[in-house]
């Protein structure tokens, strides 16, 4: 049973991986903010790797029974995740605001650092720089307004 053990600590340490690197190309590092969003794909991934890796090693990994329930359990973390991640049910204003500021930083990071030639082109990425700019202030001035109560 210790080697399920480890196995599941590297599926959540993975998970846990998975989840911070999906960050790693935003604008700037003020720009990062908890994620359900992002949270629930980390869960995806995660649930998916489980099913691969155990595919991959089941040499290792003998006890039908404890197979069975990590497929299973992978099974539906990967439904449920999908599920959330569709939904989003449980992303209300201010989550969905601290989910959308990384995501409109990693459109200031590929529109600003792209190798742009066309002028029409450039022009577009310098507007959606401005514009994505533009809505993270707004949207942490949002998420303060109501944090405080206003």
């Amino acid at each position: 049973m210790r080697a399920y053990a480890r196995f599941a600590a590297m599926i959540a340490v993975s998970t846990v991986v998975m989840y911070s690197l999906t960050y790693v190309n935003v604008y700037q590092v003020s720009h990062i903010r908890w994620s359900e969003t992002r949270l629930y794909m980390a869960l995806i991934m995660g649930s998916a790797m489980a099913v691969v890796m155990l595919s991959f090693m089941l040499h290792m990994y003998t006890v039908r029974l404890a197979n069975l329930v990590i497929l299973s359990v992978a099974a539906l973390v990967f439904a449920g995740s999908v599920y959330l991640v569709r939904s989003q049910v449980f992303v209300g204003d201010t989550s969905w605001m601290r989910a959308m500021i990384p995501h409109h930083s990693i459109a200031i990071l590929t529109s600003e650092r792209a190798n742009l030639t066309d002028p029409r082109v450039r022009d577009l990425a310098a507007r959606i720089v401005e514009a994505q700019r533009r809505e993270i202030s707004e949207m942490e001035k949002l998420i303060d307004d109501i944090e405080r109560g206003r």
